[in-house]
Order: C-alpha cells, then sequence, then structure tokens
C-alpha cells in the first residue's frame, strides 16, 4: 500500500494534488486527470491497477468486471513516478462540489460510496462493488443494487456535490435522507428505504416516494447537490424546441430577427 501526500485546492470546483515519492503510483479514474509531472509514467490497466492479484489473469478479469458492473470503465489509469525526485500528478472533479479524503485505515478498512464518487486513490485500494441486500434498496434506493466499495488500508479521494455534511451516528440513531443525497457511508450503518407514508406528500412534495433510512452506528457523508438534481434542473432551464432561451428579456422566446428585431430596424414603416 503506498502512502501518498496530498493537497486539495479550490471552492467550488476542486482538484486534488498528490505527491508521489520515487517509485510510489497513484489510481485515477478514467477522465479525472487535470496535470501530471514530466517524471510520471502514465499506464491503463484492467481492473483497479492492484499488485499481485490473486487469481493471475482470472483475477483481473473479474476486477475489471466489478468495474463494468458498477457503470465505470473496464480501465483504470495507473501513474507511477519513474524519476529520482518527488512528483506530482493532480485529479479534478467532474462538477462543482468537494473532495473528500477518505482514510480506510481509520474507517475499518472498507467504504461504500455511490458509484461514481470514486476520484483517486493510493496504489493499493481495492474498488469492488457492494450488492444491497433487501429489495426495497435494489428498487427504491437511488443507486439500484450495486453500490461501489473501497477497501484497503490507504487513502482514497470521493467527490460529493454541492456541500458535504458528516455525520457521526450513535447507536440505533436515524436519519431520513434524500436517497440521492447520499455519498458514502461504513459498512455497520444499517441502509433501508422508507415510503414517505402519505399519498399526498408523495404526489405534491416534489421529494419523490421514499427515504434512505440511515441506522447507526457508524459515519455517513452526504451531499446538499446531487449530480441527478443539478441535471435536471440545467435540462428544465435548456431550450427544448431549439433557438435560444431569453432569459429576462421582456418578450421571452422572441428571435432577434422577429417583432421586436423588426421594430428596431424600422420595419414598421
Amino acid at each position: 500500500m503506498d502512502v501518498v501526500d496530498y493537497e486539495i485546492k479550490g471552492a467550488e470546483m476542486q482538484f486534488v494534488e498528490v505527491e508521489l515519492d520515487p517509485g510510489e503510483a497513484a489510481v485515477g479514474e478514467a477522465g479525472s486527470l487535470m496535470f501530471m509531472d514530466a517524471g510520471i509514467a502514465m499506464d491503463t490497466v484492467f481492473g483497479d491497477g492492484r499488485q499481485n492479484v490473486s487469481g493471475g489473469l482470472f483475477g483481473k478479469l473479474l476486477g475489471a468486471g466489478k468495474r463494468l458492473v458498477t457503470g465505470e470503465s473496464l480501465f483504470t489509469t495507473v501513474y507511477t513516478n519513474q524519476s529520482h525526485a518527488k512528483q506530482r500528478v493532480a485529479f479534478a472533479a467532474p462538477y462543482p462540489g468537494k473532495i473528500l479524503p477518505m482514510d480506510l485505515s481509520k474507517l475499518g478498512g472498507t467504504l461504500i460510496c455511490q458509484k461514481d464518487a470514486f476520484l483517486c486513490a493510493a496504489r493499493g485500494v481495492s474498488l469492488g462493488i457492494e450488492f444491497q441486500r433487501k429489495l426495497s434498496v435494489g428498487f427504491f434506493g437511488g443507486e439500484g443494487f450495486i453500490m461501489q466499495k473501497l477497501e484497503g488500508s490507504g487513502l482514497a479521494f470521493v467527490h460529493a456535490g454541492g456541500t458535504v455534511l458528516k455525520r457521526e451516528l450513535a447507536a440505533g440513531q436515524t436519519l431520513m435522507v434524500d436517497t440521492g443525497c447520499i455519498v458514502a457511508y461504513t459498512p455497520s450503518v444499517s441502509f433501508e428505504i422508507q415510503y414517505v407514508g402519505k399519498i399526498k406528500t408523495a404526489l405534491f412534495g416534489g421529494e419523490g416516494l421514499f427515504f434512505a433510512k440511515m441506522t447507526g452506528p457508524g459515519t455517513i457523508w452526504l451531499q446538499s447537490l446531487p449530480f441527478s438534481r443539478l441535471a435536471s434542473r440545467v435540462f428544465a432551464a435548456a431550450p427544448q424546441r431549439g433557438g435560444s432561451r431569453e432569459e429576462g428579456s421582456i418578450l421571452p422566446g422572441m428571435a432577434a430577427g422577429g417583432l421586436l428585431g423588426g421594430l428596431i430596424g424600422g420595419d414598421d414603416e
């Protein structure tokens, strides 16, 4: 397990800069690279880039298959410092939010997170899958039956949208959460789905039919802006029939060559 130093920079659009000693390596999600020093070699590999995977080729194929099931690419990219001095590589967040450093050695060696949360990690962190055992979670939990499981004793970096809230739940303590706002949680937390309880609230409340019921003990991380919510707002604001959408215009939807353009150009004579 490589032990890496890091620095998270930025406010709304963050990136993490990882410092690698000679021979150390980091594993990055496809498309997350921002920059790297010249002494770093980049290699695309099957699965999560772990060395000495048991089972040989079959083990590597199994690791790659797990990533495919979670909706990720079959490949990850390993960035190895092949120079004789410290080198830096940076990974950027895909949308506004926060990058969270997760020290798996302090979290019991395992962290369960949403499928698209993983950004990068020190070499040696295992990227697997977590099957939800309850049908209600699988059908209505927002992430389906499968979530991502990070295992090991090193650093992993996950990304969350908007502002992040970390909550420590005592044994038996329960928190009701919008299903899309869950970023990650420790395996000791019980994850169930609960119906909102009232038809009127379900149909007209705008919050969906189900909540995630998180019961301690354990730690959970929540995000204020799930990417699905951001995408739906962008889609709703985008023009649906071509052309441009004139926000704040006196005559919304009127093209420049329409009536207003004609009045300005003197076509009313």
